[in-house]
């Protein structure tokens, strides 16, 4: 029953999520983009990067992420080695990923792409995380945490990269 409830829904919430930034994200960081340059010079080439990537290469790249995710949510589901603990990474990723978009939204005073969702799915998030608990020791949440993190920015890379080459390709 836990799958059904806790599991299974992931790669539908990420996808909601994720509709929200590609929706929104390249027409928010256009009218954006040279405020935030202004109000913090040190990120320029992230906030440059962010600008470029259009909404087809965005949404290649939440794609991709998307089938990771799928992929870890169907290796649950055959029981595979681990399959717990991988899925609780990227889960655990996801929910810092929550968490930047709110604190993205506290520094730039106002809305941000994501931060509707991100909202809107903290109980989810809670109660998922309140889950992984039962079963991990918190040194294991640490561990496991800081490995979806550590993939989810690695991964993040190669994402945007396989967007903006795809979109720039069509």
């Amino acid at each position: 029953m836990l799958i059904l409830l806790l599991i299974i829904p992931f790669p539908l919430v990420f996808l909601l999520h994720e509709a929200e930034e590609v929706l929104l994200q390249h027409r928010w960081m256009l009218a954006h983009h040279d405020a935030l340059k202004k109000r913090f010079p040190k990120l320029k080439p992230l906030l440059t990067h962010l600008s470029r990537l259009t909404t087809k290469a965005f949404a290649v790249a939440a794609f991709e992420e998307w089938l990771i995710i799928t992929v870890a949510t169907c290796y649950v589901l055959i029981q595979g080695d681990y399959c717990l603990q991988i899925w609780s990474a990227l889960f655990m990723a996801f929910s810092f990923h929550q968490l930047t978009h709110i604190v993205q939204a506290f520094v730039v005073r106002g809305y941000v792409p994501g931060i509707a969702t991100s909202l809107l799915l903290l109980p989810y998030s809670f109660m998922i995380l309140q889950s992984i608990w039962y079963f991990m020791s918190g040194l294991e949440m640490l561990l496991w945490g800081m490995s979806g993190i550590i993939v989810m920015i690695v991964n993040l890379r190669f994402a945007h990269w396989l967007g903006m080459s795809v979109a720039h390709k069509a």
